[in-house]
């Protein structure tokens, strides 16, 4: 008589709405998850095995990592140390290495020039004379950031003018001690995009057609996929992600955020891990974002990206809608996060698909007007 097969563990390091995408896509491969968050009630949680504890309670981490076979994350602001201490232990994908340069915007936009990838002009900022130097090179506008924990518009100051200078550095510049800041060379692009790719453990790569995304306040608002009339950028967005993956020696999942100004890519940022302009590959791919995740960092062979159609993905943020204009429209998808309403935070999103660009526009339009978020719709619409 065979012994049973032993299921592989995958350890996420944070409990949001990514960790919980990725242990819904690791079930079906039988592959078991475990969550470590420092909030017990974790969204993550409510499908996956939770440890709460701090990124900083060790003895928790030691018992975490001997339960699992391979640890990744959910998000980019785990400790270094933490990342470090783990990897001694376990398989850590992707690598502290390239965790610690998606976490200093200094650092990641310096990579990217090293790597052939243009960026707004940019300089470090660590007191108020600085400042000064800075916007006396780089201009205005401009936009001050802190070069760690920054995601969704948050620790970011708009600078219109020179005058803005103090206001600015009244609102960041306490962090600058701490963290130190980036001025960023304001750019008025004419699209963002992004790649969304995979790097699995041998080396295999591949990645997802490009996302047109648009965003309100800094929080992703709506994707379209695969992005229109972007032949040309999607060779070069595809060969400057791969070259980034093969210097870090990436394995798993990434985005690369990109602005087009005179039909040319500059970078933006990148996210090591699974990523929010990613989510209409679920349905709208043959193989999501989550699945080759789980595939790359378990050394399992990487999944079709190729889209299935087009696909619009609508973000819910503060609170969810009334689902039943989504379930109600063809090839219409919902997802609740299963976490409280509040302000600011992304809590679901949902995505509709569509064989072309003409039924794609119908299927969102309507839904859009019929939860009064035409708003929201609008730039797809406007799109030829």
């Amino acid at each position: 008589m065979t012994s049973a097969r032993r299921q592989p563990v995958l350890g996420i390091l944070g409990g949001g709405q990514l960790a919980r995408m990725m242990a819904v896509a690791a079930a079906p491969l039988g592959v078991k998850t475990l969550v470590v968050d420092s909030a017990p009630d974790a969204c993550a949680g409510q499908v996956a095995p939770l440890i709460a504890a701090d990124w900083t309670d060790y003895e928790a981490l030691e018992r975490f990592a001997a339960q699992v076979d391979v640890v990744t994350f959910d998000f980019e602001n785990v400790p270094a140390e933490t990342a470090h201490r783990l990897a001694e232990r376990v398989d850590v994908f992707p690598a502290p290495r390239a965790l610690a340069v998606a976490q200093d915007r200094l650092a990641e936009k310096t990579l990217f020039r090293e790597c052939g990838l243009n960026t707004p002009a940019f300089m470090a900022v660590d007191t108020r004379d600085d400042l000064d130097r800075a916007l006396a090179s780089v201009g205005a506008p401009a936009i001050l950031k802190t070069r760690r924990l920054g995601y969704d518009g948050k620790g970011q100051f708009r600078i219109r003018a020179l005058a803005d200078a103090d206001a600015a550095w009244m609102a960041l510049g306490a962090q600058a001690v701490a963290h130190g800041l980036i001025l960023e060379a304001f750019v008025p692009f004419e699209r963002e995009l992004s790649v969304v790719a995979a790097r699995s453990r041998d080396g295999d790569f591949r990645t997802w057609p490009l996302t047109h995304n648009w965003h309100t306040d800094g929080v992703l608002s709506l994707s379209l996929a695969p992005a229109p009339n972007i032949e040309q950028l999607q060779a070069r967005a595809t060969g400057l992600a791969r070259t980034l993956a093969e210097h870090l020696d990436y394995v798993g999942v990434f985005a690369l955020e990109l602005f087009v100004k005179d039909g040319e890519l500059l970078g933006n940022e990148m996210a090591p891990r699974v990523h929010n302009s990613g989510h209409w590959t679920i349905e709208g791919a043959v193989t999501s974002q989550f699945e080759n995740h789980v595939r790359a960092v378990l050394g399992l062979p990487l999944g079709d990206t190729s889209a299935r159609g087009c696909s619009a993905m609508f973000n819910w943020i503060g609170e969810l809608p009334d689902p039943a204009p989504v379930l109600t429209t063809p090839d219409g998808h919902w997802h609740d996060y299963g976490k409280q309403p509040r302000q600011g935070r992304k809590v679901g999103h949902a995505t509709v698909c569509a064989m072309d660009m003409a039924a794609l526009k119908l299927r969102a339009h309507g839904i859009a007007q019929a939860l009064q978020r035409e708003s929201q719709v609008q730039p797809l619409l406007e799109l030829t």
